[in-house]
């Protein structure tokens, strides 16, 4: 028994990771709440939460973004870690009024980065490099961009490498805790 705690309880847990084999969040460049543009460049190693919201709803965006002002609480002074914010509302969603709703989680734009630009690519983004929409069966019919609308409550871990570590439920307070407990297990490893 002391073999086992011994040989197991200094090892960090090994988060999988998610996605196709080789899989990686893709290139991206948009606007935060400052009005400068933030890109995949700006992450290099770094670890980081996505999620998508918009800044007028009403059901689960409240609840994420107050859970996930915990998690930049936790991680306020880490220059190791970052938060991403993608709206799903670019048309409403401009700077201004990112950065008035930034403003009320005191989000440092260097930790915490609201973002907007152009609907498809934060929705290609949201789909093909954060997995976080389920695609039904293929259609015949694309659906067309303005009708398109991406609401989801995933909180998505994305390592240095740009791997997706994990994806919880962001409105769920002990999924956001474990998210808290990989991110730590993951700035453990290099």
């Amino acid at each position: 028994m002391y073999y086992f705690y011994k040989t197991t309880k200094g090892q960090p847990k090994h988060l999988p990771v998610l996605g196709v084999p080789g899989h990686k969040v893709g290139a991206f460049a948009f606007t935060n709440q400052d009005g400068k543009t933030v890109t995949n460049k700006d992450l290099d190693g770094k670890i980081y939460v996505a999620e998508y919201f918009f800044t007028t709803c009403k059901s689960i965006c409240p609840k994420m973004n107050d859970n996930m002002a915990k998690v930049f609480q936790e991680f306020r002074g880490n220059n190791d870690f970052m938060i991403l914010s993608h709206t799903v509302d670019p048309e409403h969603d401009s700077v201004n009024v990112l950065a008035q709703y930034a403003g009320k989680f005191e989000a440092d734009p260097h930790r915490w980065a609201f973002l907007t630009g152009d609907k498809k690519e934060l929705y290609d983004m949201a789909r093909y490099s954060y997995l976080v929409t389920v695609e039904e069966a293929p259609s015949t019919q694309p659906i067309p961009i303005e009708d398109d609308f991406i609401h989801t409550e995933r909180f998505v871990l994305v390592d240095k490498q740009k791997q997706i570590r994990g994806s919880y439920d962001g409105t769920n307070p002990q999924e956001v805790q474990q998210m808290i407990g990989d991110i730590k297990e993951l700035m453990k490893e290099d």
